[in-house]
């Protein structure tokens, strides 16, 4: 488990040989080192925050976003329930570039942008961090008070969930600012 801890941007962490319980402590440690124990987790002086739930932070959804991909179920009575199950191997073995793309220290072509998006029936602004070459894309949700921001999400854009035609749709309707 230690060598995915010495692991820097563009190499992939090894996590096919551990079992689930060992794959989720190798990626706990990263998420602590990088995330959830990093008072210097900003993005261009604002602070990153995760999202609240019931006025408290949530980190472990946050831990679970990363490292997992949303999947829709139907329940009993035939209602579509997603469902954030499915642990996701390419997000997590790029969860240690979520920290230098937030540094701002990739050299690569990263396009930062912000979007209207539709979140649940409602118009909401999103700043992207996309690493263009590596398929790379971090979400972030500026604060209401316009100070700090909420990391949503990062993930390796897939084309067989129709990522990357998305993402250009998203940056097509890009605004004239950065939020």
């Amino acid at each position: 488990m230690a060598i995915n801890y010495i692991k820097k941007y563009k190499a992939l962490l090894e996590l096919n040989h551990f079992n689930e319980w060992e794959r989720k402590q190798s990626l706990q440690v990263i998420f602590d080192r990088d995330i959830a124990d990093n008072e210097n987790f900003n993005f261009q002086s604002k602070i990153i925050r995760p999202l609240k739930q019931e006025d408290i932070f949530d980190v472990e959804s946050l831990f679970k976003h990363l490292t997992h991909r949303s999947e829709d179920i139907t329940d009993k009575r035939g209602v579509k329930i997603k469902s954030r199950n499915v642990f996701d191997f390419e997000r997590s073995k790029r969860l240690h570039w979520l920290l230098p793309h937030i540094d701002e220290k990739i050299k690569e072509e990263i396009r930062l942008f912000s979007s209207i998006v539709r979140i649940k029936g409602k118009d909401t602004t999103r700043t992207f961090i996309h690493n263009v070459p590596e398929h790379y894309i971090i979400v972030l949700e500026p604060q209401r008070s316009g100070l700090d921001y909420y990391l949503i999400t990062a993930y390796y854009v897939e084309k067989k969930y129709g990522g990357p035609k998305s993402i250009k749709k998203i940056y097509d309707r890009r605004l004239d600012k950065v939020y």
